[in-house]
């Protein structure tokens, strides 16, 4: 059996590559799918790649992901700082989760710096721009190894 991950993307990252590309650099998600998807293909796993500007969508998704995929890779954009319900919904599926961000949200304005989604993760990632979802791949899968 394959192992499988969802890569989930949230609010306004259907953007990138023309919003602040400053900030988040000048790679579109699509370019971000091709990298991630020729990265799993060479570890020999599966992945599946959504983004939705809608919480609740995102939450569906994170619970459609019980029984589903092995691991899960975050990016859930603004409401990282928001959200209690995304981190209700991570604690209660079970599935690992690294939280990704593209900036070093660690280094930017304040109310940036507060993670809803750190406390129920096994780990951040954040700061490497496109290179950081390659190594939330590898991440989640050393971890799933270890987990075994």
């Amino acid at each position: 059996m394959t192992c499988s991950i969802l890569i989930l993307n949230g609010p306004n990252l259907n953007l990138l590559g023309t919003r602040q590309p400053e900030v988040y650099g000048p790679t579109t998600l699509a370019d971000i799918e091709a990298l991630c998807q020729t990265k799993a293909a060479a570890l020999g796993v599966d992945v599946t790649f959504a983004q939705s500007n809608h919480e609740g969508e995102l939450i569906d998704m994170l619970h459609a992901a019980r029984g589903t995929h092995a691991g899960i890779i975050l990016n859930a954009g603004a409401y990282t700082h928001t959200s209690v319900a995304l981190m209700d919904a991570i604690s209660s599926i079970m599935v690992p989760v690294v939280e990704l961000h593209l900036s070093n949200i660690h280094a930017r304005e304040v109310f940036r710096q507060t993670s809803y989604i750190a406390p129920v993760a096994v780990g951040q990632i954040c700061g490497f721009g496109a290179a950081g979802y390659p190594l939330a791949i590898d991440a989640i899968l050393s971890y799933i190894g270890e987990a075994k």
